[in-house]
């Protein structure tokens, strides 16, 4: 393991008994084709179910609709960038020629996915309760309010409201295409609501906004679905 790699892993408090896990949560896919997206997409349900619990536990007054919106700010982009600069990930990642090129190491969307990544890598590494620790010790130093839930609305939690509201399954996300040279991606994502078999398409520089932007259209499409529905 390089010097980066075992200074990272005393910042995480997590000896990891499977150091390749490491690496790869930390290596782009322009760098190989072991790269951190699966790792990303597990860590991305263990973050939110570890924040959740969090929040049950820290803002125990606060209602589901105000809890989801904390929740959405604190596993937003922005947020994790700031958890990323703070463990100095940007010296860690493994990038091809072409992503460092272009400024990768410092792209918050990169820097968000791989500490989505690294939390997926101990959940594997060790299980829930060392992710849900190492979780825990990221946000220490993030307030925790009920402010947060007075904050705009991103268009995935706008859109888990709607459909929550009407009794509605939450939406399903696929990513079905992904576009451009390794080094400046963009992901085509599709929303599908179950229940009415709507889908809508969205693009953006990262999964995660591609997946905001596909929810934007599902929610403009909504809208208008019952802007023009007769009264009853």
């Amino acid at each position: 393991m390089s010097p980066e790699l075992l200074a990272l892993q005393k910042r995480l408090l997590h000896p990891f008994a499977n150091p390749k896990l490491l690496e790869r949560a930390l290596t782009h896919r322009s760098f190989s084709s072991d790269h951190y997206e699966r790792l990303e997409f597990l860590g991305d349900s263990v973050l939110n179910l570890a924040v959740s619990g969090l929040l049950f536990e820290r803002l125990s007054q606060l209602p589901e609709g105000d809890l989801s919106r904390v929740r959405a700010n604190l596993v937003k982009q922005d947020t994790l960038f700031q958890i990323a600069t703070g463990l100095g990930l940007s010296n860690c990642l493994r990038l091809g020629d072409g992503e460092k090129r272009s400024g990768g190491h410092k792209r918050p969307s990169i820097l968000a996915d791989a500490v989505e990544a690294l939390i997926g890598a101990v959940y594997l590494d060790a299980g829930f309760e060392p992710a849900n620790a190492l979780v825990r010790r990221l946000y220490a130093g993030v307030e925790l309010s009920a402010q947060m839930s007075a904050m705009g609305k991103d268009p995935k939690t706008e859109l888990q409201e709607w459909l929550q509201a009407r009794k509605m399954k939450l939406p399903v996300y696929r990513v079905v295409a992904t576009l451009g040279e390794a080094h400046k991606q963009t992901f085509d994502v599709e929303c599908t609501v179950q229940e009415t078999g709507d889908s809508e398409r969205g693009i953006g520089a990262s999964r995660r906004a591609g997946e905001q932007a596909a929810a934007a259209a599902m929610l403009q499409r909504l809208h208008k679905a019952d802007t023009g529905r007769p009264a009853a």
